[in-house]
Protein backbone atom coordinates (compact mmCIF):
# COMPACT_ATOMS: atom_id res chain seq x y z
CA UNK A 1 0.00 0.00 0.00
CA UNK A 2 1.22 3.53 -0.82
CA UNK A 3 1.16 5.68 2.32
CA UNK A 4 2.52 8.73 0.49
CA UNK A 5 -0.31 9.64 -1.90
CA UNK A 6 -0.70 13.15 -0.46
CA UNK A 7 3.05 13.78 -0.62
CA UNK A 8 3.28 12.39 -4.16
CA UNK A 9 0.38 14.58 -5.27
CA UNK A 10 1.96 17.61 -3.65
CA UNK A 11 5.26 17.00 -5.45
CA UNK A 12 3.49 16.57 -8.80
CA UNK A 13 1.74 19.93 -8.32
CA UNK A 14 4.99 21.66 -7.41
CA UNK A 15 6.85 20.19 -10.39
CA UNK A 16 4.29 21.26 -12.98
CA UNK A 17 4.05 24.72 -11.41
CA UNK A 18 7.82 25.17 -11.49
CA UNK A 19 7.82 24.07 -15.11
CA UNK A 20 5.06 26.54 -16.00
CA UNK A 21 6.70 29.50 -14.26
CA UNK A 22 10.27 28.70 -15.30
CA UNK A 23 12.89 31.33 -14.55
CA UNK A 24 10.24 33.76 -13.33
CA UNK A 25 9.99 31.73 -10.14
CA UNK A 26 12.73 33.12 -7.89
CA UNK A 27 12.94 30.65 -5.04
CA UNK A 28 9.42 30.90 -3.63
CA UNK A 29 8.67 34.29 -5.16
CA UNK A 30 6.81 34.90 -8.41
CA UNK A 31 5.72 38.08 -10.24
CA UNK A 32 2.13 39.15 -9.64
CA UNK A 33 1.46 38.95 -13.40
CA UNK A 34 1.94 35.16 -13.27
CA UNK A 35 -0.61 34.48 -10.52
CA UNK A 36 -3.19 32.94 -12.91
CA UNK A 37 -0.53 30.55 -14.28
CA UNK A 38 0.36 29.53 -10.73
CA UNK A 39 -3.24 28.82 -9.76
CA UNK A 40 -4.07 27.00 -13.00
CA UNK A 41 -1.18 24.60 -12.43
CA UNK A 42 -1.20 24.19 -8.65
CA UNK A 43 -4.96 23.61 -8.37
CA UNK A 44 -6.89 20.51 -9.38
CA UNK A 45 -10.61 20.18 -10.00
CA UNK A 46 -12.53 19.31 -6.85
CA UNK A 47 -9.83 20.65 -4.51
CA UNK A 48 -10.68 21.95 -1.05
CA UNK A 49 -9.40 25.52 -1.18
CA UNK A 50 -9.19 27.81 1.84
CA UNK A 51 -9.22 31.45 0.78
CA UNK A 52 -8.36 33.76 3.63
CA UNK A 53 -11.31 36.06 4.03
CA UNK A 54 -11.40 37.12 7.66
CA UNK A 55 -13.52 39.58 9.54
CA UNK A 56 -11.06 42.26 8.49
CA UNK A 57 -8.03 41.04 6.49
CA UNK A 58 -8.71 39.81 2.96
CA UNK A 59 -6.45 37.93 0.56
CA UNK A 60 -8.17 40.01 -2.09
CA UNK A 61 -5.53 39.78 -4.84
CA UNK A 62 -5.58 35.99 -4.68
CA UNK A 63 -9.37 35.97 -4.42
CA UNK A 64 -9.70 38.06 -7.57
CA UNK A 65 -7.29 35.78 -9.42
CA UNK A 66 -9.18 32.68 -8.30
CA UNK A 67 -12.53 34.09 -9.44
CA UNK A 68 -11.10 34.76 -12.90
CA UNK A 69 -9.66 31.30 -13.57
CA UNK A 70 -10.85 29.39 -16.60
CA UNK A 71 -13.73 27.19 -15.33
CA UNK A 72 -13.02 24.68 -18.09
CA UNK A 73 -9.61 24.07 -16.50
CA UNK A 74 -10.42 24.53 -12.81
CA UNK A 75 -13.90 23.78 -11.48
CA UNK A 76 -15.94 22.15 -8.74
CA UNK A 77 -13.74 23.61 -6.01
CA UNK A 78 -14.88 23.20 -2.41
CA UNK A 79 -14.30 26.58 -0.76
CA UNK A 80 -13.47 26.88 2.94
CA UNK A 81 -13.80 30.43 4.18
CA UNK A 82 -14.32 32.24 7.46
CA UNK A 83 -16.00 35.29 6.00
CA UNK A 84 -17.52 36.05 2.61
CA UNK A 85 -16.89 39.77 2.44
CA UNK A 86 -15.99 40.63 -1.16
CA UNK A 87 -17.90 40.09 -4.42
CA UNK A 88 -15.08 37.83 -5.68
CA UNK A 89 -15.83 35.41 -2.86
CA UNK A 90 -19.08 34.55 -4.62
CA UNK A 91 -17.95 35.20 -8.19
CA UNK A 92 -16.17 31.83 -8.01
CA UNK A 93 -19.60 30.18 -7.72
CA UNK A 94 -21.27 32.43 -10.29
CA UNK A 95 -18.59 31.54 -12.85
CA UNK A 96 -18.54 27.81 -12.08
CA UNK A 97 -15.02 27.68 -10.61
CA UNK A 98 -16.39 26.50 -7.25
CA UNK A 99 -19.52 24.58 -6.30
CA UNK A 100 -19.45 23.88 -2.54
CA UNK A 101 -18.95 26.14 0.46
CA UNK A 102 -18.24 25.70 4.15
CA UNK A 103 -18.15 29.07 5.91
CA UNK A 104 -18.84 31.04 9.08
CA UNK A 105 -20.14 34.49 8.18
CA UNK A 106 -21.22 36.25 5.00
CA UNK A 107 -22.23 39.72 6.22
CA UNK A 108 -22.47 42.01 3.18
CA UNK A 109 -22.85 39.02 0.84
CA UNK A 110 -25.70 37.39 2.78
CA UNK A 111 -28.42 38.15 0.24
CA UNK A 112 -26.29 36.91 -2.66
CA UNK A 113 -25.44 33.71 -0.78
CA UNK A 114 -29.14 32.98 -0.37
CA UNK A 115 -29.79 33.69 -4.04
CA UNK A 116 -26.96 31.46 -5.30
CA UNK A 117 -27.98 28.68 -2.93
CA UNK A 118 -31.57 28.85 -4.16
CA UNK A 119 -30.36 28.77 -7.78
CA UNK A 120 -28.33 25.63 -7.13
CA UNK A 121 -24.99 27.29 -7.91
CA UNK A 122 -23.76 27.09 -4.33
CA UNK A 123 -24.03 23.98 -2.19
CA UNK A 124 -23.63 24.83 1.50
CA UNK A 125 -21.83 22.12 3.44
CA UNK A 126 -22.44 23.82 6.79
CA UNK A 127 -22.55 27.22 8.45
CA UNK A 128 -19.94 27.08 11.21
CA UNK A 129 -18.72 29.12 14.10
CA UNK A 130 -15.14 30.28 13.56
CA UNK A 131 -13.66 27.85 16.07
CA UNK A 132 -15.71 25.01 14.63
CA UNK A 133 -14.49 25.69 11.09
CA UNK A 134 -10.85 26.02 12.18
CA UNK A 135 -11.17 22.72 14.03
CA UNK A 136 -12.49 20.96 10.94
CA UNK A 137 -9.45 22.17 8.98
CA UNK A 138 -7.46 19.76 11.16
CA UNK A 139 -9.92 16.87 11.07
CA UNK A 140 -12.03 16.24 7.99
CA UNK A 141 -11.63 19.44 5.95
CA UNK A 142 -7.87 19.98 5.56
CA UNK A 143 -7.30 22.44 2.68
CA UNK A 144 -5.45 21.00 -0.32
CA UNK A 145 -4.45 24.56 -1.22
CA UNK A 146 -4.68 27.67 0.91
CA UNK A 147 -4.50 31.28 -0.27
CA UNK A 148 -3.60 33.65 2.56
CA UNK A 149 -2.34 37.19 3.21
CA UNK A 150 0.52 38.61 5.25
CA UNK A 151 2.20 41.97 5.82
CA UNK A 152 5.63 40.90 4.61
CA UNK A 153 7.83 37.97 3.62
CA UNK A 154 11.55 37.52 3.31
CA UNK A 155 13.35 35.64 0.51
CA UNK A 156 12.99 32.38 2.42
CA UNK A 157 9.22 32.70 2.73
CA UNK A 158 9.18 33.57 6.43
CA UNK A 159 6.01 35.56 7.06
CA UNK A 160 5.34 38.60 9.19
CA UNK A 161 1.59 38.95 9.75
CA UNK A 162 1.72 42.09 11.90
CA UNK A 163 -1.21 43.11 14.08
CA UNK A 164 -3.77 41.46 11.80
CA UNK A 165 -2.63 37.88 12.09
CA UNK A 166 -6.24 36.68 12.50
CA UNK A 167 -6.84 33.23 10.90
CA UNK A 168 -3.51 32.86 9.08
CA UNK A 169 -1.67 30.51 11.50
CA UNK A 170 -4.57 28.05 11.74
CA UNK A 171 -5.07 27.96 7.96
CA UNK A 172 -1.38 27.56 7.10
CA UNK A 173 -0.64 24.92 9.72
CA UNK A 174 -3.66 22.80 8.77
CA UNK A 175 -2.64 22.94 5.11
CA UNK A 176 1.13 22.54 5.39
CA UNK A 177 0.97 19.54 7.70
CA UNK A 178 -1.40 17.64 5.43
CA UNK A 179 0.94 17.99 2.44
CA UNK A 180 -1.06 20.88 1.00
CA UNK A 181 0.13 23.92 -0.92
CA UNK A 182 0.45 27.33 0.78
CA UNK A 183 0.26 30.45 -1.43
CA UNK A 184 0.69 33.86 0.17
CA UNK A 185 0.10 37.41 -1.03
CA UNK A 186 2.18 39.96 0.85
CA UNK A 187 2.30 43.73 0.92
CA UNK A 188 6.07 43.73 0.57
CA UNK A 189 9.09 41.45 0.26
CA UNK A 190 11.97 42.39 2.56
CA UNK A 191 15.42 41.14 3.47
CA UNK A 192 14.49 40.55 7.11
CA UNK A 193 10.99 40.41 8.59
CA UNK A 194 10.39 42.20 11.94
CA UNK A 195 9.43 38.88 13.51
CA UNK A 196 8.69 35.41 12.12
CA UNK A 197 5.01 34.67 12.61
CA UNK A 198 4.95 31.73 10.21
CA UNK A 199 8.15 29.88 9.23
CA UNK A 200 9.14 29.81 5.60
CA UNK A 201 9.31 26.03 5.39
CA UNK A 202 5.51 25.99 5.77
CA UNK A 203 5.17 28.29 2.73
CA UNK A 204 5.39 27.28 -0.93
CA UNK A 205 4.76 30.42 -3.01
CA UNK A 206 4.87 34.15 -2.27
CA UNK A 207 3.61 36.95 -4.49
CA UNK A 208 3.80 40.66 -3.76
CA UNK A 209 0.36 42.08 -4.43
CA UNK A 210 0.15 45.21 -6.63
CA UNK A 211 -1.67 46.88 -3.74
CA UNK A 212 -1.86 46.23 0.04
CA UNK A 213 -4.46 43.70 1.04
CA UNK A 214 -7.90 45.06 1.86
CA UNK A 215 -8.72 45.48 5.52
CA UNK A 216 -12.04 46.53 7.00
CA UNK A 217 -12.30 48.68 10.18
CA UNK A 218 -15.13 46.41 11.24
CA UNK A 219 -15.19 47.23 14.93
CA UNK A 220 -15.12 51.02 14.68
CA UNK A 221 -18.32 52.70 15.79
CA UNK A 222 -18.84 56.47 15.63
CA UNK A 223 -20.16 57.60 19.04
CA UNK A 224 -22.15 60.31 17.22
CA UNK A 225 -24.55 57.58 16.08
CA UNK A 226 -25.30 56.22 19.56
CA UNK A 227 -28.90 56.99 20.52
CA UNK A 228 -30.32 57.86 23.92
CA UNK A 229 -32.23 54.56 23.95
CA UNK A 230 -28.88 52.79 23.59
CA UNK A 231 -27.51 54.88 26.46
CA UNK A 232 -30.44 53.77 28.62
CA UNK A 233 -29.91 50.13 27.69
CA UNK A 234 -26.21 50.46 28.48
CA UNK A 235 -27.01 51.89 31.90
CA UNK A 236 -29.32 48.94 32.62
CA UNK A 237 -26.65 46.51 31.42
CA UNK A 238 -24.00 48.00 33.71
CA UNK A 239 -26.28 48.16 36.75
CA UNK A 240 -28.33 45.00 36.21
CA UNK A 241 -25.71 42.59 34.79
CA UNK A 242 -22.11 43.82 35.05
CA UNK A 243 -22.42 45.09 38.62
CA UNK A 244 -24.90 42.40 39.71
CA UNK A 245 -22.52 39.58 38.81
CA UNK A 246 -19.18 41.40 39.14
CA UNK A 247 -18.24 40.58 35.55
CA UNK A 248 -14.51 41.04 35.04
CA UNK A 249 -13.75 38.81 32.02
CA UNK A 250 -15.92 39.34 28.98
CA UNK A 251 -16.45 39.70 25.26
CA UNK A 252 -18.50 42.39 23.51
CA UNK A 253 -20.18 41.83 20.17
CA UNK A 254 -20.05 44.34 17.34
CA UNK A 255 -22.53 47.19 17.52
CA UNK A 256 -23.62 50.51 18.90
CA UNK A 257 -25.32 48.87 21.90
CA UNK A 258 -22.07 47.52 23.31
CA UNK A 259 -20.10 50.61 22.16
CA UNK A 260 -22.44 52.61 24.41
CA UNK A 261 -21.52 50.36 27.36
CA UNK A 262 -17.81 50.87 26.66
CA UNK A 263 -18.30 54.64 26.62
CA UNK A 264 -20.28 54.61 29.89
CA UNK A 265 -17.62 52.78 31.87
CA UNK A 266 -15.58 55.93 32.69
CA UNK A 267 -18.73 57.95 33.49
CA UNK A 268 -21.75 56.00 34.72
CA UNK A 269 -19.88 52.91 35.95
CA UNK A 270 -17.33 55.18 37.65
CA UNK A 271 -20.17 57.00 39.44
CA UNK A 272 -21.34 53.62 40.78
CA UNK A 273 -17.88 52.86 42.16
CA UNK A 274 -17.31 49.98 39.76
CA UNK A 275 -13.74 50.71 38.62
CA UNK A 276 -11.64 47.67 39.49
CA UNK A 277 -14.78 45.57 39.95
CA UNK A 278 -16.03 45.07 36.37
CA UNK A 279 -14.65 44.95 32.83
CA UNK A 280 -10.98 44.27 33.60
CA UNK A 281 -10.08 41.52 31.12
CA UNK A 282 -11.37 41.38 27.56
CA UNK A 283 -11.42 39.09 24.53
CA UNK A 284 -11.97 41.90 22.07
CA UNK A 285 -10.59 43.64 19.02
CA UNK A 286 -9.01 47.02 19.83
CA UNK A 287 -12.33 48.91 19.79
CA UNK A 288 -11.72 52.66 19.61
CA UNK A 289 -14.76 53.07 21.87
CA UNK A 290 -12.76 51.33 24.61
CA UNK A 291 -10.07 54.05 24.66
CA UNK A 292 -11.69 56.20 27.40
CA UNK A 293 -12.17 53.13 29.63
CA UNK A 294 -8.54 52.12 29.13
CA UNK A 295 -7.36 55.64 29.95
CA UNK A 296 -9.61 55.70 33.05
CA UNK A 297 -8.00 52.54 34.40
CA UNK A 298 -10.96 50.18 33.94
CA UNK A 299 -9.25 47.86 31.46
CA UNK A 300 -6.22 45.77 32.45
CA UNK A 301 -5.85 43.51 29.43
CA UNK A 302 -7.22 42.96 25.93
CA UNK A 303 -6.54 39.87 23.81
CA UNK A 304 -7.67 40.39 20.22
CA UNK A 305 -9.12 38.38 17.34
CA UNK A 306 -7.71 40.94 14.88
CA UNK A 307 -6.55 44.54 14.93
CA UNK A 308 -8.31 47.76 13.96
CA UNK A 309 -7.25 50.38 11.43
CA UNK A 310 -5.99 53.57 13.04
CA UNK A 311 -5.33 51.96 16.42
CA UNK A 312 -1.73 50.90 15.66
CA UNK A 313 0.05 53.76 17.46
CA UNK A 314 -2.29 53.59 20.43
CA UNK A 315 -1.81 49.83 20.78
CA UNK A 316 1.98 50.26 20.57
CA UNK A 317 1.86 52.84 23.36
CA UNK A 318 -0.16 50.59 25.72
CA UNK A 319 1.88 47.33 25.91
CA UNK A 320 0.53 46.50 29.38
CA UNK A 321 -2.96 46.24 27.89
CA UNK A 322 -2.41 44.66 24.47
CA UNK A 323 -0.36 41.62 23.35
CA UNK A 324 2.78 43.35 22.06
CA UNK A 325 5.77 41.44 20.70
CA UNK A 326 9.47 42.36 20.81
CA UNK A 327 9.01 44.12 17.46
CA UNK A 328 6.61 46.56 19.13
CA UNK A 329 3.43 45.49 17.32
CA UNK A 330 0.46 43.43 18.39
CA UNK A 331 -0.13 39.87 17.19
CA UNK A 332 -3.76 38.87 17.09
CA UNK A 333 -4.92 35.27 16.88
CA UNK A 334 -8.52 34.54 16.01
CA UNK A 335 -8.46 30.84 16.91
CA UNK A 336 -6.92 31.38 20.35
CA UNK A 337 -9.12 34.39 21.05
CA UNK A 338 -12.22 32.38 20.13
CA UNK A 339 -11.08 29.73 22.62
CA UNK A 340 -10.49 32.47 25.22
CA UNK A 341 -13.93 33.90 24.60
CA UNK A 342 -15.48 30.47 25.05
CA UNK A 343 -13.58 29.25 28.11
CA UNK A 344 -11.86 32.19 29.79
CA UNK A 345 -14.68 34.76 29.72
CA UNK A 346 -17.58 34.90 32.15
CA UNK A 347 -19.88 36.83 29.83
CA UNK A 348 -20.74 37.46 26.22
CA UNK A 349 -23.04 40.35 25.39
CA UNK A 350 -24.11 41.07 21.84
CA UNK A 351 -27.01 41.76 19.56
CA UNK A 352 -29.06 39.79 17.05
CA UNK A 353 -31.79 40.22 14.46
CA UNK A 354 -34.47 37.81 15.70
CA UNK A 355 -35.37 36.15 19.01
CA UNK A 356 -38.14 33.59 19.42
CA UNK A 357 -40.21 32.62 22.46
CA UNK A 358 -37.63 30.10 23.66
CA UNK A 359 -34.83 32.67 23.48
CA UNK A 360 -33.24 31.19 20.35
CA UNK A 361 -31.62 33.97 18.35
CA UNK A 362 -30.39 34.23 14.79
CA UNK A 363 -28.99 36.71 12.30
CA UNK A 364 -30.16 34.51 9.41
CA UNK A 365 -33.41 36.11 8.24
CA UNK A 366 -35.65 35.84 5.19
CA UNK A 367 -33.56 36.01 2.01
CA UNK A 368 -30.30 36.42 3.95
CA UNK A 369 -27.87 33.63 4.91
CA UNK A 370 -25.42 35.64 6.97
CA UNK A 371 -23.88 33.02 9.25
CA UNK A 372 -22.76 33.64 12.81
CA UNK A 373 -19.02 34.29 12.98
CA UNK A 374 -17.82 33.90 16.54
CA UNK A 375 -21.04 34.72 18.39
CA UNK A 376 -21.96 31.06 18.74
CA UNK A 377 -18.62 30.34 20.45
CA UNK A 378 -18.76 33.44 22.62
CA UNK A 379 -22.46 32.97 23.36
CA UNK A 380 -22.43 29.37 24.52
CA UNK A 381 -22.06 27.92 27.98
CA UNK A 382 -18.68 26.16 28.03
CA UNK A 383 -19.65 22.75 29.39
CA UNK A 384 -16.01 21.73 29.58
CA UNK A 385 -15.07 24.62 31.88
CA UNK A 386 -13.84 23.68 35.35
CA UNK A 387 -12.28 26.82 36.86
CA UNK A 388 -14.54 28.98 39.03
CA UNK A 389 -15.16 32.72 39.27
CA UNK A 390 -17.78 34.66 41.24
CA UNK A 391 -19.80 35.66 38.14
CA UNK A 392 -19.79 32.10 36.77
CA UNK A 393 -20.77 30.60 40.11
CA UNK A 394 -23.60 33.08 40.73
CA UNK A 395 -25.13 32.46 37.30
CA UNK A 396 -24.93 28.72 37.86
CA UNK A 397 -26.52 29.00 41.29
CA UNK A 398 -29.44 30.99 39.89
CA UNK A 399 -29.96 28.50 37.07
CA UNK A 400 -29.99 25.48 39.41
CA UNK A 401 -31.64 26.86 42.53
CA UNK A 402 -34.14 24.38 43.96
CA UNK A 403 -32.95 21.58 41.71
CA UNK A 404 -31.29 18.39 42.88
CA UNK A 405 -28.23 18.74 40.67
CA UNK A 406 -24.52 18.88 41.34
CA UNK A 407 -23.41 22.52 41.64
CA UNK A 408 -21.57 24.13 38.75
CA UNK A 409 -21.32 27.55 37.22
CA UNK A 410 -22.76 28.95 34.02
CA UNK A 411 -21.68 31.52 31.49
CA UNK A 412 -23.63 34.75 31.20
CA UNK A 413 -24.94 35.08 27.65
CA UNK A 414 -26.77 38.36 27.14
CA UNK A 415 -28.74 39.28 24.02
CA UNK A 416 -29.11 43.07 23.88
CA UNK A 417 -31.63 44.32 21.32
CA UNK A 418 -34.08 47.11 20.76
CA UNK A 419 -37.58 45.71 20.36
CA UNK A 420 -37.82 47.05 16.80
CA UNK A 421 -34.99 46.90 14.29
CA UNK A 422 -34.50 49.14 11.25
CA UNK A 423 -37.57 49.62 9.05
CA UNK A 424 -39.67 48.79 12.14
CA UNK A 425 -39.03 45.06 11.86
CA UNK A 426 -39.77 43.44 15.23
CA UNK A 427 -36.78 41.74 16.84
CA UNK A 428 -39.10 39.32 18.64
CA UNK A 429 -40.94 36.72 16.58
CA UNK A 430 -43.09 33.65 17.19
CA UNK A 431 -40.95 31.63 14.76
CA UNK A 432 -37.46 32.36 13.46
CA UNK A 433 -36.94 32.87 9.72
CA UNK A 434 -34.20 30.28 10.17
CA UNK A 435 -36.81 27.54 9.71
CA UNK A 436 -37.67 28.84 6.25
CA UNK A 437 -33.99 29.20 5.35
CA UNK A 438 -33.37 25.61 6.41
CA UNK A 439 -35.87 24.45 3.79
CA UNK A 440 -34.63 26.82 1.09
CA UNK A 441 -30.98 25.81 1.47
CA UNK A 442 -31.77 22.16 2.23
CA UNK A 443 -30.01 22.30 5.60
CA UNK A 444 -30.27 19.57 8.19
CA UNK A 445 -31.07 22.03 11.01
CA UNK A 446 -32.23 25.67 11.13
CA UNK A 447 -29.32 28.17 11.25
CA UNK A 448 -29.67 29.35 14.86
CA UNK A 449 -26.89 31.64 16.08
CA UNK A 450 -27.33 31.19 19.86
CA UNK A 451 -29.58 28.52 21.29
CA UNK A 452 -32.11 29.64 23.86
CA UNK A 453 -30.87 27.28 26.57
CA UNK A 454 -27.54 29.13 26.49
CA UNK A 455 -29.10 32.61 26.79
CA UNK A 456 -29.09 33.91 30.36
CA UNK A 457 -30.50 37.43 29.88
CA UNK A 458 -32.40 39.39 27.26
CA UNK A 459 -32.04 43.15 27.55
CA UNK A 460 -34.19 45.69 25.69
CA UNK A 461 -35.25 49.28 26.29
CA UNK A 462 -38.15 47.73 28.27
CA UNK A 463 -35.87 46.07 30.81
CA UNK A 464 -33.98 42.87 31.56
CA UNK A 465 -35.37 39.34 31.51
CA UNK A 466 -33.28 36.99 33.64
CA UNK A 467 -33.94 33.60 32.04
CA UNK A 468 -31.69 31.82 34.56
CA UNK A 469 -34.36 32.28 37.22
CA UNK A 470 -37.26 30.94 35.16
CA UNK A 471 -38.52 27.58 36.41
CA UNK A 472 -40.75 26.52 33.52
CA UNK A 473 -41.10 26.96 29.78
CA UNK A 474 -44.16 29.12 30.42
CA UNK A 475 -42.23 31.46 32.73
CA UNK A 476 -39.46 31.70 30.18
CA UNK A 477 -41.88 32.60 27.40
CA UNK A 478 -43.62 35.25 29.49
CA UNK A 479 -40.29 36.72 30.63
CA UNK A 480 -39.35 37.18 26.98
CA UNK A 481 -42.75 38.62 26.11
CA UNK A 482 -42.39 40.92 29.12
CA UNK A 483 -39.42 42.76 27.59
CA UNK A 484 -40.58 42.56 23.95
CA UNK A 485 -42.36 45.91 24.12
CA UNK A 486 -45.00 46.76 21.53
CA UNK A 487 -44.07 44.00 19.12
CA UNK A 488 -46.82 41.44 18.43
CA UNK A 489 -44.91 39.07 20.73
CA UNK A 490 -44.86 41.65 23.51
CA UNK A 491 -48.51 42.63 23.12
CA UNK A 492 -49.53 38.98 23.56
CA UNK A 493 -48.05 38.82 27.09
CA UNK A 494 -50.00 37.58 30.11
CA UNK A 495 -49.99 40.84 32.07
CA UNK A 496 -50.65 39.22 35.44
CA UNK A 497 -47.89 36.65 34.97
CA UNK A 498 -45.44 39.30 33.75
CA UNK A 499 -46.10 41.40 36.86
CA UNK A 500 -45.53 38.29 38.99
CA UNK A 501 -42.20 37.73 37.25
CA UNK A 502 -41.34 41.36 37.94
CA UNK A 503 -42.21 40.96 41.61
CA UNK A 504 -39.79 38.01 41.77
CA UNK A 505 -37.00 40.01 40.08
CA UNK A 506 -37.00 37.88 36.94
CA UNK A 507 -38.04 40.93 34.93
CA UNK A 508 -36.46 44.22 35.95
CA UNK A 509 -37.43 47.61 34.54
CA UNK A 510 -35.11 50.62 34.69
CA UNK A 511 -36.84 51.91 37.83
CA UNK A 512 -36.45 48.50 39.51
CA UNK A 513 -32.71 48.77 38.95
CA UNK A 514 -32.53 52.32 40.26
CA UNK A 515 -31.66 53.64 36.81
CA UNK A 516 -32.85 57.21 36.35
CA UNK A 517 -34.12 57.50 32.78
CA UNK A 518 -33.61 61.26 32.91
CA UNK A 519 -29.86 60.62 33.01
CA UNK A 520 -29.98 58.58 29.81
CA UNK A 521 -28.66 61.24 27.48
CA UNK A 522 -25.70 61.42 25.16
CA UNK A 523 -24.04 63.74 27.67
CA UNK A 524 -23.22 60.61 29.68
CA UNK A 525 -20.95 59.23 26.96
CA UNK A 526 -17.21 59.55 27.60
CA UNK A 527 -16.81 60.46 23.91
CA UNK A 528 -19.59 61.84 21.70
CA UNK A 529 -17.83 61.66 18.35
CA UNK A 530 -14.70 60.35 16.65
CA UNK A 531 -12.73 63.49 17.40
CA UNK A 532 -13.38 62.93 21.12
CA UNK A 533 -11.93 59.41 20.82
CA UNK A 534 -8.82 60.73 19.08
CA UNK A 535 -8.47 63.38 21.78
CA UNK A 536 -8.92 60.79 24.56
CA UNK A 537 -6.06 58.77 23.06
CA UNK A 538 -3.71 61.73 23.27
CA UNK A 539 -3.64 61.91 19.49
CA UNK A 540 -2.43 58.33 19.12
CA UNK A 541 -5.63 57.06 17.51
CA UNK A 542 -5.85 57.98 13.83
CA UNK A 543 -9.40 57.23 12.62
CA UNK A 544 -9.78 55.95 9.03
CA UNK A 545 -10.74 58.65 6.53
CA UNK A 546 -14.36 57.57 6.34
CA UNK A 547 -14.75 58.41 10.05
CA UNK A 548 -13.13 61.83 9.87
CA UNK A 549 -15.10 65.03 9.52
CA UNK A 550 -12.46 67.45 10.77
Amino acid sequence: MNWNTLRDNREARLQRTRAALGNELDGKTLPSARIADLLHTVLECGDRVCLEGNNQKQADFLGHALANLNPERINNLHMLQSVLALPEHLDVFERGVASKLDFSFSGPQAVRVARLASAGKLNIGAIHTYLELFSRYFIDLPPRVCLVAAEAADRHGNLYTGPNTEDTPAIVEATAFKQGIVVVQVNRIVDTVPRVDIPGDWVDFVVQSPRPYYIEPLFTRDPAQISEIQVLMAMMAIKGVYAEYGVQRLNHGIGFDTAAIELLLPTYAESLGLRGKIGKHWALNPHPALIPAIEAGFVQSVHSFGSELGMEDYIHARPDVFAIGPDGTMRSNRAMCQAAGHYACDMFIGSTLQIDLQGNSSTATAGRISGFGGASNMGADARGRRHASPAWLKAGQQAREGRNTIPRGQKLVVQMVETFREHMQPAFVEKLDAWELMEQARMAIPPVMIYGDDVSHILTEEGIANLLMCRSDEEREQAIRGVAGYTPVGLARDKRMVENLRDRGIIQRAEDLGVDKRMATRDLLAARNMKDLARASGGLYQPPKRFRNW
